[in-house]
This record gives C-alpha cells, sequence and structure tokens, in this order.
C-alpha cells in the first residue's frame, strides 16, 4: 500500500471515532447538562473537521511536481498542519467563552445544574478510545513522515487529555454536592488552556515550516558529516536545508582538489547524494555544487 493510501486509512480510522464520539459526547454533554461535555463534543468536532483537512490536503501534496511546482507540492501537507492549529485555537476559544459566562453567573448567585453520570462515563469512553487513537495514528506518522497525520495524533491526544480534565470536573460536581457544581465550567477552561498549548505548538511548527525554517542542527551535523566522509572531498560548506512536506532538500558546496577530473568529482557528488538519499529517503531533493580548491577559499 502506498504512502498515501496509509495516510487515507489511518486518517479514515481516525475519523470513525471521532464522529462516534461527538454524537456520544453532544447527547451525553445535553442529557447530563454538563458544560464540559459540551465543551469536549465541540472538540471532537474539531477533530473531525480536521481529518477531513488531512484527507484534502494530503492528496493535494501528493500530486507530483509539475510546470508551476517544480519542488512538487509537498507545502499543501505543512499548510494542514497551519490550518488544524488555527481550527484548534478558534475551539478553544469558543470553550474559554462559554465556560467564562458560567463561571460569572455561578459567581452572581446563579445555581449551575450539577451534571449527571452520563456525561461522566462518556468523558471516560473518550479518555479510552482517544488515547488508543493517538497511539495508532502517530505510530503510523512516523512510519510515513507525515507532519498533517502527525498533528492529526496530537489534536486525538488532546481531547484525550482534556476529557480527563472533564472527567474530574463531572465527577467532583457530581460526587460533592451543588456547592461544587462551578467544577464542571472549570473543567471546561482547564480543556481549553491545554487546547491552546497544542494549536500554538501546531501553529509555530506549521509557520516555521512554511517560512523556509532550516533542518534541526542534528540532521544538518549528519549531512556534513556525510560530505565530509566522501574521498577527495576537503571541505563541504554553504549548507542549506529546508521541509517540503514529508521530504528534505538539501543544498550543499562541496570543496576539492582541481587536479580532479570533472568526471570523478561529479562520482564523488554523486556519492554523497545516494548516501544522503539513504539516509533520509529517496524522494530527499539533493543539490551539491562542486568547487575546485585554487578558485574557493571558504570561511
Amino acid at each position: 500500500m502506498d504512502r498515501q493510501k496509509q495516510i487515507y486509512k489511518v486518517t479514515l480510522a481516525g475519523g470513525a471515532v471521532n464522529v462516534i464520539l461527538l454524537v456520544f459526547k453532544f447527547v451525553a454533554g445535553i442529557l447530563g447538562h454538563s458544560a464540559a461535555m459540551i465543551a469536549d463534543a465541540i472538540h471532537s468536532l474539531s477533530d473531525f473537521i480536521t481529518d477531513l483537512i488531512v484527507l484534502v490536503f494530503v492528496y493535494i501534496s501528493g500530486k507530483p511536481q509539475d510546470k508551476s511546482h517544480d519542488y512538487g507540492h509537498g507545502k499543501y501537507e505543512t499548510l494542514a498542519l497551519t490550518f488544524i492549529g488555527i481550527a484548534l485555537l478558534t475551539v478553544a476559544i469558543g470553550i474559554f467563552t462559554n465556560g467564562a459566562q458560567r463561571i460569572a453567573a455561578w459567581y452572581h448567585g446563579e445555581e449551575l445544574r450539577a451534571p449527571g453520570m452520563l456525561a461522566f462515563w462518556a468523558a471516560i469512553i473518550s479518555i479510552l478510545l482517544k488515547e488508543l487513537t493517538y497511539q495508532y495514528t502517530i505510530r503510523k506518522a512516523r512510519q510515513l513522515n507525515s507532519t498533517s497525520m502527525e498533528a492529526n495524533a496530537w489534536h486525538h491526544r488532546s481531547d484525550a487529555l482534556s476529557s480527563i480534565g472533564t472527567a474530574i470536573g463531572i465527577g467532583g460536581a457530581v460526587l460533592l454536592g451543588k456547592r461544587w457544581t462551578v467544577l464542571d465550567p472549570l473543567a471546561s477552561l482547564i480543556v481549553g488552556a491545554f487546547i491552546v498549548k497544542v494549536s500554538f505548538d501546531l501553529i509555530n511548527r506549521g509557520i516555521s515550516e512554511l517560512m523556509e525554517k532550516s533542518l534541526p542542527d542534528e540532521i544538518e551535523d549528519e549531512i556534513m558529516a556525510i560530505a565530509q566522509s566522501e574521498p577527495d572531498v576537503i571541505k563541504p560548506h554553504d549548507l542549506r536545508t529546508r521541509r517540503i512536506g514529508n521530504r528534505y532538500a538539501i543544498e550543499l558546496h562541496i570543496l576539492m582538489s582541481g587536479d580532479i577530473t570533472l568526471s570523478k568529482a561529479h562520482d564523488h557528488a554523486d556519492s554523497i547524494e545516494n548516501q544522503i538519499k539513504e539516509k533520509f529517503g529517496q524522494n530527499t531533493h539533493v543539490a551539491i555544487h562542486m568547487e575546485p580548491l585554487e578558485t574557493e577559499n571558504p570561511t
């Protein structure tokens, strides 16, 4: 099964879980009179929407390079990552607003209705299902080197963790009596705070890649080590790297003696390119510029 079909399979499985949970949570939240559970249901709805985003953008990013996209369409997958982060942030703002309004009403003397046990058990079931979905999705995302699917996995994990806060808030409101019904909307604020943290992380990562941020230092060190280990290479330098969707783009200058024939210099460049692709994947874009020692004095 090719990469694109595997991503579809994993994302559709997560989408099915999200549909089941969002219906169950909305019903449990409404019947159980729980603001925290309704907030959790909205979070599951955002999960389902981001599943759709992943499917659309992975399809686009999987298209081969064409006349107007010399480096392929991989950036669309990074764009999906950014959209997921923005969707999460929007969800968090709505949850914060609703929770704050309910807390303000409680503070001014309004009696909040205690949530029911149905909402509590909905939170427990959500924790189990979403953590299992996270584990499955993150494992496949790392196997397939998919940033959008990894972001979606963290979206699943954020739902599982937020459900823990929901369960605590609902459980406390149910067990401790009417004086503590405010724990339910307080739990929804905790859910919102966690979602904000995850959303900012995803947005920052997506923008960094869209702005051509270099690959991590440890990866660049590996690239330089590969080039330096090649016979007759005196000094690799001017390394430039970036990420294009699920693959790397690497540009490098290598300094060799001017006495080496063009054919031999080309063989050395081919050898470095092949080693880099063996290390980081055959779809890695590698451009190597060869320079004779006599005409170059790199700093």
